[in-house]
């Protein structure tokens, strides 16, 4: 039997966060199983909905907004959905607020699902408290999440693991874009990328620091970092005091990240905390051999020394010396390439991913 789902997403940026919302409705929707997207209207998501896909816009404020928790109301009201499914800790709240709302007496409660994608521990204050409470089950993107929801006070029967998916036939559809022409970089340079919110677990910090280290081995070596955020000033002030304005480039917020990343030599992921790493799994569809860090989930996105290198986070000789041994070895690097390349067809397809989220829906949906 079909189950209806409510999708909400409260963010007005572009993330992994944000495709893996897209992915999942398309996917139900595909399936049969009806899903309707609520999502900022002022979001990089809101411009990226598909035709045929069930949208609402809504312009939630915070997480205490009352007004958006009304429209949220009206809302399920109108699908009367099987599940509710908030991929955001501000969509747990309006979603949990929703569920109270007075035209909901009398009207049986949806399976509530919350995604949680990022390795922070939940917050203790009351309200966080009240709303995490309200949640039946939680989706986590990584086995580690999963962990630290349970030391936050989580039961483990309320805690399913679905790691991220990535749409390989996609990709593969996408065509190659040549990071040395877009950026004007020197033709036989390899390229090291990055991408990345621009934020202070993302790590690029520590990147740029790798970075001074190996251009002195490979002084034609250049870095790509794309992505925005509130570190953009502080990273170009160290680029400028370590002297590496040619070899490492901002490249800012891309609509074609998908077709750089398949032109760079390396993919770098130098996250101090990160869940899973939906960039990683990307890089991996498109045949790049990874370095990353051996924090959050993604060790279980990366086999050790098969798919790519990891080394800790915060260390960047270690760091410099993971890129340089792949940037000196085509061989190896593309042993691991080919290798991250059958691991993301395999482990990390979006059907994977999809049919996952939905048995979650339906094994709880049978237990309630």
């Amino acid at each position: 039997m079909p189950a209806t789902s409510v999708h909400i997403d409260t963010a007005t940026t572009w993330r992994g966060g944000q495709n893996q919302v897209l992915l999942t409705v398309t996917g139900l929707s595909e399936l049969g199983h009806p899903a309707v997207l609520v999502a900022n209207k002022r979001g990089e998501l809101a411009q990226r909905v598909r035709e045929g896909l069930r949208f609402v816009p809504f312009s939630p404020r915070s997480e205490f907004d009352v007004r958006a928790a009304w429209q949220l109301a009206r809302v399920l009201a109108d699908v009367r959905p099987d599940v509710i499914h908030a991929h955001d800790p501000h969509a747990v709240a309006l979603a949990a607020m929703a569920l109270k709302a007075p035209m909901r007496q009398g009207v049986p409660k949806p399976l509530f699902v919350a995604s949680r994608r990022v390795d922070f521990h939940l917050q203790s204050h009351a309200f966080s408290r009240w709303k995490n409470h309200q949640v039946d089950v939680w989706i986590t993107a990584s086995a580690l999440i999963a962990q630290m929801l349970e030391r936050d006070g989580i039961p483990a029967d309320r805690i399913a693991v679905v790691h991220e998916g990535v749409n390989i036939s996609r990709i593969d559809k996408v065509p190659v874009v040549d990071a040395h022409a877009a950026f004007f970089l020197p033709r036989n340079a390899p390229v090291v990328g990055n991408v990345a919110a621009l934020v202070p677990h993302k790590g690029q910090k520590h990147l740029v620091g790798a970075a001074a280290r190996v251009v002195r081995e490979v002084p034609d070596a250049r870095f790509v970092i794309l992505g925005h955020g509130e570190l953009r000033d502080s990273l170009e002030r160290q680029i400028k005091e370590l002297g590496l304005e040619r070899h490492v480039i901002l490249g800012g917020f891309r609509d074609d990240v998908i077709g750089l990343i398949k032109s760079f030599d390396l993919f770098v992921m130098s996250s101090v905390t990160e869940g899973l790493g939906t960039s990683i799994l990307d890089a991996m569809a498109c045949g790049k051999a990874v370095v990353g860090t051996r924090t959050g989930g993604i060790p279980e996105a990366i086999r050790e020394n098969e798919t790519g290198l990891l080394v800790p986070p915060h260390d960047e000789a270690s760091l410099a010396g993971a890129i340089l041994l792949l940037l000196k070895d085509p061989v190896l690097r593309a042993r691991m390439a080919a290798s991250g390349r059958q691991r993301a067809a395999e482990y990390f397809g979006v059907d994977r991913m999809v049919n996952e989220t939905l048995a979650v829906y339906q094994s709880r949906l049978r237990s309630t």
